[in-house]
């Protein structure tokens, strides 16, 4: 039956084409779907410092240069557990020839824990007891086990550390002086702290694209109820910031 025309199966084509286009779709939304993905794990795994000309004073705290910088939210406790909005936070990175900048803006809807008599003249040793805001900085991103710690809190105190961790202690530097300058302001529902750090703190000037490693953390409240916030998770048992594992990286656009 040479002459016989091809029998066609309706419904099987009618599969055969709902699954091609099927295909289609997802080859083409497959790279949207990466590119989504990555720039989540970017967001949850870097931080961009953006370079201007003049590093702003760490007073400047509205300084036109702070809008040009990316927001990095702290939004999450050390062990991963996502805090209540009214203790979320946001920093934001600068750099120059001179120096880093950093600004936290922290939501505060609950009494602050300051102390009774700031000093701003020198460090303040046992500032993580009270509300502060902290930045831990790794130049060398293949060592983080070496490190500096900055932090600052609501009244302008600040401290200055230089940290090697070893798995059997953490060695400190209590004399560091790394020159830095910090401020705050205290406003309605919002807390604002900046702190300014010039590099010979740090060994050198990075370059443009050069990647470090860090974290950046906010504690707030006291008692039972005392958050320890964190960019980045350490998911320890107890709240503990010094993890150099659980270090981002931070790159200088």
């Amino acid at each position: 039956m040479d002459d016989e025309q091809p029998i066609i199966d309706n419904g099987r084509r009618r599969i055969v084409v709902q699954s091609l286009w099927s295909i289609a779709c997802v080859a083409g939304l497959m790279p949207a779907v990466i590119m989504r993905k990555n720039l989540k794990r970017e967001a949850e795994n870097v931080i961009k410092a953006q370079r201007v000309a003049h590093a702003p004073a760490a007073s400047d705290l509205d300084h036109a240069a702070w809008n040009k910088a990316d927001a990095i939210r702290i939004t999450r406790y050390w062990s991963g557990e996502e805090a209540p909005v009214k203790r979320h936070a946001e920093a934001r990175l600068l750099w120059s020839d001179e120096a880093l900048c950093v600004r936290f803006v922290c939501r505060q809807d609950e009494p602050l824990v300051l102390s009774a008599t700031p000093q701003k003249d020198q460090k303040t040793i046992g500032l993580w007891d009270r509300d502060v805001c902290e930045i831990f900085i790794a130049p060398d991103a293949s060592r983080p086990e070496r490190y500096f710690e900055f932090e600052a809190a609501p009244t302008g105190e600040w401290l200055d550390l230089a940290i090697h961790w070893k798995p059997e202690e953490r060695e400190t530097d209590w004399d560091f002086h790394s020159g830095m300058t910090a401020a705050a302001t205290i406003g309605g529902i919002s807390v604002w702290i900046a702190m300014r750090i010039p590099w010979k703190a740090l060994g050198h000037t990075p370059r443009v694209n050069d990647r470090w490693r860090g974290n950046l953390f906010r504690c707030v409240g006291a008692g039972e109820t005392r958050g320890y916030l964190t960019w980045r998770p350490t998911r320890t048992e107890q709240p503990h910031f010094h993890v150099p594992e659980a270090f981002g990286e931070i790159i200088f656009k």
